[in-house]
């Protein structure tokens, strides 16, 4: 295996702006990682609710298509790039709600491929000319809240309207939401934590506790049946074909031009959220750059914007993802970067957590023994997830938006968006924040004058 020298970066195959790294041969497989992913891997596997009912797909070809993201997800630390990448968590419930309001069948599937392509493709001309901070930058306040807040509360509203998952298991959905939430935010489960090894551990695992509790506590109450873990065949083979000429555009057809251009309001709304991922990325990746000088990380937003769009691009033209291909994972990536810090004797290379959890992750979803065991809960899972990511937009929109008329504006986009789509939504915005808002420039430049 080859060996870094101090301070540097650790080796691979310089390839323009990628550096191709292969487990075992650029860095160590880390047994903490490969644990692991093990088992959060059904928080990948819970993408399969949703592709089963939004595309009306059976459950044999869902998995093929998680599997199949999976293996898009290493490209990442193959790469170059030193995170745990996921889906674009946030945009979920407002993808939902705009792929709902197509006709069920190939007019959906074809307006999923339309969307997935154009936010590939922004993300790759990010990624080439190097302008997405630019872009970020003079996006208002008050509408990247709306557009949080509109996710929120379409995560939240989706699990609790008429028919929904609370509905369907509202013991185990209750117990399940408590947990999460208990476990990832309360400042009480915080404090029991310091110096308790054991509570410490539980927490160190995210929302995997909580999950574990839905395998227990859905069969108790009969609201899902008990695992029936099988054991063959032991890998499952994606069924390719079948993809293709259920999914793809070589099945279904091509989107018309009219499907792309009704695509583009909602692209744009997916990569002002997305985007966010990146800052994220930098921030955990600085800090932990600066524990140990014995590494140099190089984490650089226009490579990851790169991959991030081949992924989304691929699965577009293959097997469209409603999910949708995100830069980041954020909570494994925390977890991955907190270890990090403990030292190389914990963890040899930032690439050696990223690699070995993302390659166990793929290998884990494919395995018969692993998904069986989950099957059962991964609605519970799904749900869990959403009522999460609806609390941390809310949480971040909140916080985004800096005056009053900033949140009122943002309420209404985020009501909007809900309501009639994120076409509508950003229109409203933009024309509210033009009516309503001032331009910081000029509020300081009339300080300067008062004074």
């Amino acid at each position: 295996m080859h060996k870094r020298e101090y301070g540097q970066e650790q080796p691979g195959i310089k390839l323009g702006m990628f550096v191709i790294r292969i487990p075992f041969i650029h860095y160590r497989w880390e047994v903490s990682e490969f644990l692991q992913a093990l088992i959060m891997c059904a928080t990948c596997l819970g993408a399969i609710p949703i592709l089963t009912d939004v595309l009306k797909i059976p459950f044999e070809l869902a998995w093929s298509m998680v599997i199949i993201n999976g293996f898009l997800y290493t490209l990442h630390s193959t790469l170059g790039d030193p995170v745990v990448p996921g889906w674009i968590t946030p945009s979920i419930p407002l993808t939902l709600v705009y792929l709902n309001a197509i006709p069920e069948g190939e007019q959906r599937i074809r307006a999923l491929i339309a969307l997935q392509i154009l936010v590939g493709i922004i993300f790759v001309v990010m990624g080439l000319t190097g302008i997405a901070g630019k872009l970020l930058g003079i996006v208002p306040e008050s509408i990247k809240s709306g557009i949080l807040l509109g996710a929120g509360i379409a995560a939240v509203t989706g699990q609790f309207k008429e028919g929904g998952n609370f509905d369907k298991f509202p013991i185990t959905f209750s117990i399940g939401v408590l947990a999460a939430l208990f476990l990832l935010f309360s400042d009480l489960f915080k404090d029991l934590r310091k110096g308790n090894k054991i509570l410490e551990k539980i927490g160190g695992y995210g929302m995997l506790p909580a999950i574990i509790l839905s395998i227990v506590v859905g069969p108790l109450f009969a609201e899902f049946p008990a695992p029936k873990i099988e054991l063959f065949p032991i890998f499952k083979i994606p069924d390719f074909m079948g993809i293709i000429h259920t999914l793809s555009p070589f099945g279904v057809g091509f989107p018309s031009a009219k499907e792309f251009i009704s695509a583009i309001p909602m692209a744009i709304v997916v990569y002002i959220i997305a985007f966010g991922d990146f800052v994220t990325s930098e921030a955990l990746l600085n800090e932990a750059d600066e524990m140990r000088p014995d590494e140099k990380i190089n984490f650089d937003a226009n490579r990851s914007n790169l991959i991030s769009g081949i992924r989304n691009i691929t699965m577009g033209l293959f097997t469209p993802y409603p999910p949708l291909c995100g830069p980041l994972w954020a909570a494994i990536t925390t977890s991955v970067a907190e270890r990090y810090k403990e030292g190389p004797d914990k963890m040899e290379s930032i690439f050696s957590g990223v690699g070995t959890f993302r390659w166990t992750s793929f290998i884990a979803v494919a395995l018969t023994p692993i998904v069986t065991l989950v099957q059962p809960i991964l609605p519970a899972a799904t749900a869990l997830t959403l009522l999460v990511q609806g609390f941390v937009c809310v949480r971040l929109a909140i916080e985004t938006a800096d005056t009053h008329i900033d949140r009122g504006i943002a309420g209404i986009i985020g009501a909007i968006i809900v309501v009639r789509g994120a076409s509508i939504g950003l229109a409203a915005g933009i024309l509210l924040h033009l009516i309503l808002s001032k331009r910081k420039k000029k509020d300081s430049e009339t300080s300067v004058a008062k004074a």
